[in-house]
């Protein structure tokens, strides 16, 4: 309990005494990797953060000095450095001012690398042809040159370099005349014949002597009607001449 009380002490004290002296570097705005103005990201020097003399500092300035380098590390996201000071830290006094005074330079170099690398990602010609001179280069003050000026100034060769977007017609949708059938001239229109009424025979039904004649099975029982009626009517007159003739005798 009483480590964890002096370690957060000590961590207070890393963002409260100022850091040492170090060269301005003016905020100028820069571009970022798609052509937007942003704030410049400034990794700062850790050789120069490194202010008192680690073979006579005491063992708390030396922890003092480690919490501050930790912090820094972890502001600019390096990624080899902030493990391996957080090992030390945990680890005994003496190792930690070792690597002080050794490793802190290595591990930092190795982010330093690891940075520049991940700028050539999807960037253009002169950003690429930068990083690469400067992993070539691989000295701790090339690299941190190049992060610090270096990449903006290739990135805004890159941007300028850009063709300048046109605008583009956008094209008008014209609506589509829907086809409509027109009658042609050459169609011919046939009338729908009509039953004709003609005049019947005399005799018949409806009208003035109009109507159908009467053929068939109506024109048979008329005559055998006829016929009937003549053979009444002859035998009615045979016995009336036997009766008149019976009477004059």
């Amino acid at each position: 309990m009483r480590w964890k009380l002096s370690a957060g002490v000590v961590i207070a004290l890393a963002f409260l005494i100022p850091a040492a002296p170090a060269a301005a570097q003016a905020q100028v705005p820069g571009l970022d990797p798609a052509c937007q103005t942003v704030e410049r990201k400034v990794y700062k020097d850790f050789r120069e953060l490194i202010t008192i003399d680690l073979d006579t500092a005491n063992n708390a300035e030396v922890r003092l000095l480690a919490y501050r380098l930790l912090a820094e590390a972890q502001a600019e996201s390096l990624h080899v450095l902030p493990d391996d000071l957080e090992k030390r830290l945990n680890g005994t006094a003496d190792d930690l001012r070792a690597f002080l005074k050794s490793g802190v330079q290595d591990r930092w170099q190795t982010d330093l690398r690891v940075k520049t690398g991940q700028t050539m990602t999807g960037a253009g010609p002169n950003v690429r042809a930068a990083a690469q001179k400067a992993l070539d280069d691989g000295s701790t003050d090339v690299l941190l040159a190049y992060l610090n000026t270096g990449l903006y100034d290739a990135r805004a060769l890159d941007c300028a370099a850009q063709p300048t977007p046109t605008a583009t017609a956008t094209p008008t949708v014209q609506p589509t005349p829907t086809a409509s059938v027109t009658p042609s001239a050459s169609t011919t229109v046939v009338p729908t014949a009509a039953p004709s009424v003609s005049p019947g025979a005399p005799g018949g039904e409806g009208g003035e002597g109009g109507g159908l004649p009467v053929t068939g099975s109506d024109t048979a029982t008329v005559a055998g009607i006829g016929g009937v009626l003549l053979v009444l009517g002859g035998v009615g007159y045979v016995i009336g001449r036997r009766r008149r003739s019976r009477f004059v005798a």
